[in-house]
């Protein structure tokens, strides 16, 4: 079964999330951001060569141009392999673990695996980012030395920034989940 609902990010921005229920033990979650919009890499860029052509005129060397030129370039394909995130996926399996992809708008995928054993809980925490409280789902990894303790934050859907109301859809289904593999393993 899948369904997509709309949501919005934390600046307002619009976020489709695409939820696919695969058993009752597991899910996948799609965030998905706005591509990158043809109009403001155009403003970007002229605004970039004008200021080149400007001191072009100034100067009168050819070098400013060129090199305008070059690190525009330059500059627009690390934004898109490096920076520009268009997917965030979390896959959960109760028997397997916990998998995050961010696809990058290059066509690039950087992938995280997270053993179930390893996984102490999902929750959503809080944070104060730009004079502003956000929420954020992130998942809590059980120490290995204490039993009871915590040894590593792992923050999901980092890129996209969710607000609370996806959070809480992703939440409650990720709980769904961590209770079903902890009632069939506690099971006879």
């Amino acid at each position: 079964m899948e369904d997509e609902r709309s949501f919005s990010d934390i600046c307002g921005g619009r976020l489709a999330l695409q939820r696919r229920y695969y058993s009752p033990s597991c899910r996948e979650f799609c965030l998905s951001c706005p591509r990158l919009s043809l109009r403001s890499l155009t403003a970007v860029t002229c605004t970039v060569w004008l200021v080149a052509y400007g001191l072009f005129t100034l100067c009168e060397n050819s070098m400013i141009l060129s090199a305008a030129i070059f690190i525009t370039l330059l500059g627009l394909l690390g934004y898109l392999h490096f920076v520009k995130i268009d997917q965030e996926t979390l896959l959960i399996i109760d028997s397997l673990g916990i998998q995050m992809t961010s696809s990058y708008a290059s066509g690039k995928e950087s992938t995280t695996f997270i053993e179930m054993g390893k996984v102490k809980d999902i929750v959503i925490n809080e944070a104060i980012y730009m004079q502003k409280v956000i929420y954020y789902l992130c998942i809590l990894l059980k120490d290995p030395v204490e039993p009871h303790g915590i040894s590593q934050v792992v923050p999901v859907f980092q890129s996209a920034k969710p607000r609370l109301d996806c959070l809480i859809e992703v939440y409650r289904s990720c709980q769904e989940i961590l209770a079903h593999q902890k009632a069939t393993s506690t099971s006879p």
